[in-house]
């Protein structure tokens, strides 16, 4: 007795070739490029770096010491004590740190994370990366308001003849060049910096002419 139904080999290459194309869609999806997430209003965009070992243990312009396993970054312009939402545009990742430092003052940046933060945004093997930053919140206003002084800090040593070397580089590209000393937990560390200036803005301006000769800047407030 013949069996009904017929010959299944029509069926099974049909079905071989749905199977074919459904894995050609699948490789085609995961091959194309992945888009970037959408910019939301405000804030600012541009470029981002990170610091790490070489900064670890010295003071940031707010006066803490930095430590780049924090989430912390350095920006030119937000009050120290600020938060920011800092976004990835390469891949979305998303975080949010603490400004408690001046910088980046090489042009096209917009902002230097700490090593840790940049790990949270999977940007550490570059070293740049496309960022849009939003402000959170900033620190409380002081009740009272003083009248601020700005320097250029650009080395601080244990040994004051590292400090003495490096003043005699930074009398060779401008004027205004000093030492200072400061005493923590029983060490006495010897502080290079440059001028005095009574607003930010002019303080910037010189940070970016001495961070052009290869010097590494940072605009902390008079003591």
């Amino acid at each position: 007795m013949q069996e009904s139904g017929g010959d299944p080999r029509p069926r099974l290459r049909l079905l071989g070739l749905k199977w074919a194309l459904c894995l050609l869609f699948l490789m085609a999806a995961c091959a194309a490029p992945r888009s970037r997430p959408s910019i939301p209003p405000g804030g600012e965009t541009g470029i981002a770096s990170w610091y790490g070992p070489k900064f670890h243990g010295r003071r940031t312009a707010s006066g803490e010491v930095f430590d780049m396993h924090q989430l912390s970054a350095a920006h030119r312009t937000l009050p120290l004590g600020s938060w920011v939402q800092v976004t990835n545009l390469d891949n979305g990742r998303s975080i949010p740190v603490r400004i408690n430092d001046r910088g980046p003052f090489v042009d096209g940046r917009i902002i230097d994370l700490s090593y840790a933060s940049a790990r949270v945004l999977d940007m550490v093997e570059d070293g740049l990366a496309p960022v849009h930053i939003i402000l959170l919140r900033t620190p409380p206003s002081r009740l009272v308001a003083s009248p601020r002084a700005y320097t250029l800090q650009v080395g601080s040593f244990a040994d004051e003849r590292n400090a003495r070397a490096l003043k005699a580089r930074v009398d060779a590209v401008t004027a205004g060049g000093y030492i200072s000393t400061v005493t923590a937990e029983g060490q006495t560390f010897y502080r290079v910096r440059v001028g005095s200036y009574s607003s930010r803005e002019a303080a910037m301006q010189a940070a970016t002419r001495v961070a052009s000769h290869g010097l590494t800047v940072v605009l902390m407030e008079s003591d």
